[in-house]
């Protein structure tokens, strides 16, 4: 693993060009082997979405027989190619900008101690920011998915999806969704990164599980990176999953002729109800919660395996965990 020389400010390492092109590597794919792997649960998900309320199929196992009696196995894997090529770049810039962005939020703080104290707020900018960058990249391919998925006879393929889009409403056709996406993806990201590395925190500052991390070998530090994942993906899950319902239902067609993305997003959500938005959350919860643990275990392994650097640690000191345990 390659050691980043210190900043002026003693407590920031700074990286190099290749530090982070081995940070966008092992984001990108991190985020394209597990969003791709979870193809038939989004499927299943983003379809159980577009059920009528009181459906017979608002169901996983129902909606899963029932795609596949209709489209057989491959039915379940319909938006593989978007969701693989859209996460490659999302998860690259998102891994890459957070790393940048919490170094120099960091910095900005002045000292150890200031960032240490404002970490949740530091976590919470650097997430936003780094997301804000990816979503811009992924938002006309997750509308391809989507209408992939939502309709298997609207396209052949991504190409075909993002010809037929572009050349029916032109490139602000592939930007319909963009404000929900963003409402979806930055509340996703911040909640992803910010839990994940406070829950890294309790590991390291709790004498029995920091010592399973430590002395646990490669398997302790995955186990680790797996438990802290599942927790991150599931809180992230419940904190993005109306803005998720609705730009499902936008990229469908549905919120009414005309009108911006945002008044569509209004619209749908007075027609879905407080409760109608959290349709599929079950689905949805037990998907991201293996997705981001995966992901966080992948990241982790293939930054080693790369010689990347750690990130900046601002957390709380190893030697407040006399305190706690």
């Amino acid at each position: 693993m390659s050691s980043p020389s210190s900043s002026s400010a003693g407590f920031v390492p700074t990286f190099t060009m290749g530090d982070y092109g081995r940070f966008l590597a092992a984001g990108g794919l991190c985020a394209t082997i597990t969003h791709g792997a979870m193809t038939p649960f989004d499927v299943v998900k983003t379809n159980l979405q577009f059920l009528p309320k009181g459906s017979p199929d608002a169901s996983m196992l129902r909606m899963t027989r029932k795609i596949i009696a209709t489209d057989g196995t491959a039915g379940l894997f319909r938006g593989f190619a978007p969701t693989a090529m859209g996460y490659l770049i999302q998860g690259g810039a998102k891994y890459a900008g957070f790393e940048a962005f919490k170094r120099q939020f960091a910095l900005a703080a002045g000292s150890k101690e200031e960032a240490q104290k404002h970490r949740l707020a530091i976590y919470f900018t650097a997430a936003a920011a780094a997301e804000f960058i990816a979503t811009t990249l992924l938002t006309p391919l997750e509308a391809a998915r989507i209408r992939l998925v939502s309709s298997k006879d609207y396209a052949n393929g991504l190409v075909g999806a993002l010809g037929r889009m572009t050349s029916e409403g032109g490139v602000g056709q592939l930007y319909a969704g963009y404000a929900p996406i963003l409402c979806k993806q930055i509340p996703f990201s911040i909640a992803q990164f910010a839990v994940n590395e406070s829950l890294h925190e309790f590991v390291n500052t709790n004498q029995t599980l920091r010592k399973l991390s430590k002395d646990g070998g490669k398997a302790g530090e995955v186990s680790v990176q797996l438990g802290c994942g599942m927790g991150a993906g599931a809180a992230a899950a419940v904190v993005s999953h109306p803005a998720d319902f609705l730009l499902s239902k936008i990229n469908q067609g549905n919120g009414g002729k005309g009108g911006s993305a945002m008044s569509k997003l209004l619209t749908l959500a007075g027609e879905a109800g407080i409760f109608g938005v959290w349709q599929g959350l079950g689905a949805r919860v037990i998907m991201t919660a293996g997705l981001i643990s995966a992901q966080f275990a992948i990241y982790g392994q293939i930054k080693s395996a790369l010689g990347a650097p750690n990130g900046v640690d601002i957390a709380k000191a190893d030697g407040d965990a006399e305190k706690s345990g």
